[in-house]
């Protein structure tokens, strides 16, 4: 009796945590690659609606205090970004915030942008589209 008992105990867990992780719902994660190493970028505003189930997360805190979470990235004037982001979006945006309050479009191309060619700190926020939800990256770097 206890071999049956623990036998359906164990594939009630494994059917479990298998029926967790196929097709899990959840924000999508960001990253930026610099020199090949992979830097998770700081999620901001986040709205998902799939299968009956609706998350929204809109009372995060504004880019600069977001920035402030990212760990700063060294990058040299020119220098090529490669960003990589979950269940391809439909749509990207970049936004480059300069010191000075201003703000410019990026271009893309290839999910790579180019870094600025003068010295400076930036603010970049990246915002992305599915047919499910959409949300907001963000990063900052150090141009030398």
């Amino acid at each position: 009796m206890k071999k049956i008992i623990l036998f359906m105990l164990t594939s009630v867990i494994l059917t479990s945590c298998n029926g967790f992780t196929k097709g899990a719902i959840g924000n999508p994660a960001g990253k930026v690659i610099v020199d090949g190493e992979h830097y998770t970028m700081i999620p901001g505003n986040f709205e998902w609606k799939e299968d009956n189930i609706q998350i929204s997360r809109k009372s995060s805190p504004n880019i600069y205090e977001l920035a402030e979470l990212f760990e700063t990235l060294e990058v040299d004037k020119g220098d090529t970004l490669k960003f990589e982001i979950e269940k391809n979006p439909s749509s990207i945006t970049v936004v480059k915030l300069n010191e000075d309050g201003t703000s410019d479009n990026v271009e893309i191309k290839e999910s790579k942008i180019l870094m600025p060619t003068e010295n400076g700190y930036y603010i970049y926020q990246i915002d992305t589209i599915w047919p499910e939800g959409k949300e907001t990256f963000v990063f900052d770097v150090n141009v030398e």
